[in-house]
């Protein structure tokens, strides 16, 4: 399958090293970039070509599908002229600035009949993908309570540089760049709840636009209640966590290992910690989850099957994390 690389960026190298070790289903055949400069300094896969003119992948009837890498305000433009094309879409996280856009992005493929898979990689990590069959089985009974926690650090010198923590580049702070995958893989396992009421604010840590700093209360419809806690601002930064309690037992989940206590039972132990990010070195993390996304991507078109990220699904994200900023600019619960 021939596919282009859309960004040649900071979210890039995970990307292509993920396609380097899928060269075998995969084949690069185009590197698009505005800048010729940064274009130059990328390691190209083999027989990749390089180019400042998306005309050049939408023309070329070989490329099936395209990752797309640039920021998010960009993603709605180029995944409609993507579509319209034909070629099937994996863009990075989130899916657009706002609710609305991404809504309207994901009806694009939708009506030009396109797969579109978004890389939320937490969900693809052996740990979740058994604590989901878990769930989805009913072995751990009913959800009575949950949380998310993400405390993780960034230095000023990541917000001084143009559009970091800004509405009109990033769309949000710590909840639609940071938190997300945590947040994404919460609502993945145990669906969205019904009301929330949050919190955001900036803390004295950092100067920038947006929150640094996030909490919320989340009430699902069966009685369940959860916390979230989110932020940029907790120095060193620490591995993210979601817990979720059940009438049969408790599953956490911390930096991709898996811990199932249930009564009478082993305890059920999946997967190794891993780095995510969580401190000054945001890309300091393994590539696997990228890989897995990808793959899954890959495999999804072959077999004409909705991905495990599919586009429609990552919208409920989205809908939570302005729920949140709703309701604390509102100052009151609101409704999802």
């Amino acid at each position: 399958m021939r596919i282009a690389v859309i960004g040649a960026g900071v979210a890039a190298p995970p990307h292509l090293r993920s396609l380097h070790d899928l060269r075998g289903q995969a084949e690069v055949a185009w590197v698009w970039g505005r800048d010729l400069q940064r274009l130059a300094t990328v390691e190209l896969p083999a027989g990749a070509r390089t180019t400042t003119r998306l005309d050049d992948v939408l023309e070329d009837r070989s490329v099936t599908a395209a990752l797309v890498l640039t920021p998010p305000q960009s993603h709605l433009d180029i995944v409609e002229r993507l579509a319209a094309a034909g070629k099937h879409v994996l863009v990075e996280k989130p899916v657009e600035l706002t609710l609305a856009r991404a809504e309207a992005l994901v009806a694009a493929c939708a009506r030009h009949g396109v797969r579109l898979a978004v890389m939320l990689q937490h969900r693809a990590s052996p740990a979740a993908l058994q604590l989901a069959e878990l769930v989805r089985s009913g072995s751990l009974g009913r959800l009575t309570s949950a949380s998310a926690t993400v405390r993780w650090w960034r230095p000023q010198s990541y917000y001084d540089q143009p559009g970091r923590g800004t509405l009109a580049r990033d769309g949000g702070g710590v909840l639609m760049t940071q938190a997300i995958h945590t947040l994404d893989l919460l609502l993945h396992l145990v669906g969205a709840p019904q009301r929330v009421m949050g919190l955001a604010a900036t803390s004295p840590v950092h100067r920038m636009e947006t929150e640094d700093q996030a909490a919320a209360l989340l009430h699902w419809e069966n009685g369940a209640i959860g916390v979230l806690d989110a932020t940029t601002a907790a120095y060193p930064g620490y591995p993210e966590r979601i817990a979720l309690n059940f009438t049969q037992g408790t599953a956490t989940l911390e930096a991709g290992a898996l811990v199932v206590e249930r009564p009478g039972q082993d305890t059920l132990r999946v997967g190794q910690p891993q780095a995510s990010g969580a401190g000054a070195n945001l890309m300091g993390f393994d590539h696997a989850g990228h890989r897995a996304v990808i793959a899954d991507f890959l495999a999804a078109i072959g077999e004409g099957r909705a991905p495990l990220t599919d586009g429609a699904s990552a919208l409920v994200v989205q809908r939570l994390i302005e729920a949140v900023l709703r309701s604390s600019r509102e100052g009151g619960a609101v409704g999802l």
